[in-house]
């Protein structure tokens, strides 16, 4: 039994390490089977690098070829750059070489001619030398004979010549000087004539303008969006409550105010300075506003009254009439502001008076009086002349007979019952008829400019005619067909000697003849 387990235990453990034995041989087989074919699989993979690497090496031998013969291109083409510019430089060189030679070789040339010159220039110098030497001689030679025949010595003959010079200059000095002092006198009489025609020609027209129109300067252009208002409420507020036109247009930081009422256009002026400067531009506010500056303005205009009434002496003027004397501060006629020349005409008939024996005070009265009809407050009153209107308003307010009768009669509306009409009449006509104290009338200035006009029409081929400048200027549009342009310059020249032949007009009047030649095509 023993001998069994241990038969069978032995056959086990034999069978166990056959086992162990032939598993040991396969893994052996399997193993070296691995290792060829791993051999096998790195032989492929090294001649696969062989190979890859090969091209790698072949390629990069190929872009190392290439970029040398690129750097060999560029070396070349810096080579032949620096060679052209060397061939540039040299050949800069040579023409520069060239060019001194021959600058040198004629400066040799000049240097042998300049010799030359100067060996001629001093052998003439020599020939000259002795010829005034030959000259002197005969000259000392000829004064001695003239002595002897004329008694008298070279300097005494000289002192006689000079003395008899000096006379015959001093005559011909003062005629010379009596010909420039009347020359000098009547041009200065033309051009003084010409400057004053002038200035008064200029400062007519700003009067005239400064007459209906007066000018609201502000800070910047962004205030008259302000003024404008939302849709032009506001602009249309301030027309409404002062009566005055606004115009505002492209003119830089002003705004223009037109209006033949002179008063309603300095109050409108005053308000704006108070809006604006205020800033609180509405039609509320504006009204209020226009409403203070009317009772300012007609308190300044009763204390102008006021002031004027008591430099002029003149005493127990009823309030009224104050008033209407302060309201012409702001009223011209033909460019003479109508108080100036109320208070001149007053002055004028307070001594003309004095010197007839006359009432100088009352004759003072009736010369401020004179022009209160000028100053209307309302519209109906325009109707009536203003001198009756005038007379009207003394003898409603308390006036003497004398008074209101030299203000009706100043223009011959009524007939003179006094002594004091016609010397209110004569200084009126004084004061206006003074050189400079009133513009040129407008009908007139309108027909002189007419007639411009017309003497230009008369001549053939003109087109248009257009006087501006005031009359200074007439410019002249001609048909370029019936007119070339040398008669152009002589149409110039015609018109301007018939305007000057033809008119009476102040200052100069240019002629501008315009000849226009235009090509239409019309491309369809």
């Amino acid at each position: 039994m023993d001998n069994s387990i241990i038969i069978i235990v032995g056959g086990i453990l034999l069978g166990a390490v056959i086992g162990f034995i032939i598993a040991k041989a396969l893994e052996k087989n399997n193993a070296s089977k691995l290792v060829r074919e791993a051999k096998k699989s790195a032989a492929s993979i090294l001649k696969e690098a062989n190979s890859e690497g090969e091209s790698i090496k072949k390629d990069k031998i190929l872009q190392a070829k290439e970029k040398f013969i690129e750097l060999k291109a560029e070396h070349e083409k810096v080579i032949l750059a620096r060679d052209k510019k060397m061939a540039e430089a040299e050949k800069r060189t040579r023409d520069k070489e060239s060019q001194i030679s021959s600058e040198l070789n004629k400066s040799k040339q000049l240097n042998d001619t300049l010799d030359s010159k100067i060996k001629d220039y001093n052998h003439r110098l020599d020939i000259l030398d002795k010829k005034e030497q030959e000259i002197s001689k005969l000259h000392k030679s000829q004064v001695e004979q003239l002595e002897v025949i004329s008694s008298l010595s070279a300097e005494d003959a000289k002192a006689q010549l000079i003395e008899s010079l000096k006379g015959e200059a001093r005559n011909e000095a003062m005629g010379f000087v009596q010909n420039a002092i009347e020359e000098a006198k009547l041009t200065a009489q033309q051009e003084a004539k010409k400057i004053i025609i002038n200035t008064i020609q200029r400062i007519g027209t700003e009067e005239a303008v400064d007459n209906c129109v007066s000018v609201f300067n502000i800070e910047s252009d962004d205030v008259k969006g302000r003024i404008i208002g939302r849709e032009g409420r506001n602009i249309r507020a301030i027309e409404a409550a002062t009566g005055v036109e606004i115009i505002v247009d492209d003119t830089p930081e002003a705004i223009i105010l037109s209006c033949f009422d002179s008063v309603r256009r300095e109050i409108a002026r005053l308000s704006l300075h108070k809006l604006v400067t205020d800033g609180r531009i509405h039609p509320a506010r504006i009204e209020e506003v226009v409403q203070k500056t009317t009772k300012q303005i007609e308190q300044e205009i009763i204390e102008v009254g006021k002031r004027t009434v008591i430099d002029l002496g003149i005493h127990n003027l009823h309030p009224e009439l104050i008033k209407m004397v302060g309201r012409m501060k702001y009223r011209s006629s033909y460019g003479q502001n109508l108080l100036q020349h109320s208070r001149e005409v007053a002055k004028l008939c307070g001594v003309m008076a004095a010197e007839l024996g006359l009432n100088p005070k009352l004759a003072k009265r009736a010369g401020l009086l004179h022009d209160i009809g000028k100053v209307p407050e309302a519209e109906a009153d325009m109707e009536t002349p203003h001198a009756i209107l005038g007379m009207q308003w003394a003898e409603k307010y308390g006036e003497k007979d004398e008074v209101c009768n030299a203000i009706g009669a100043h223009h011959d509306e009524i007939e003179m019952k006094s002594l004091i009409s016609p010397i209110i009449q004569v200084c009126d006509a004084i004061s206006g008829a003074r050189p400079g104290a009133r513009r040129q009338v407008l009908d007139s200035y309108i027909q002189r400019l007419k007639d411009m006009e017309d003497i230009a029409f008369g001549f053939q081929g003109v087109k248009k005619a257009y006087a501006i400048q005031a009359g200074r200027e007439l410019r002249v549009i001609v048909e370029s067909e019936k007119v070339d342009d040398n008669k152009a310059a002589e149409l110039s020249f015609n018109i301007s000697q018939k305007i000057q032949t033809d008119m009476t007009y102040p200052g100069q009047v240019k002629i501008t003849v315009i000849r226009e030649t235009r090509a239409v095509n019309i491309a369809k």
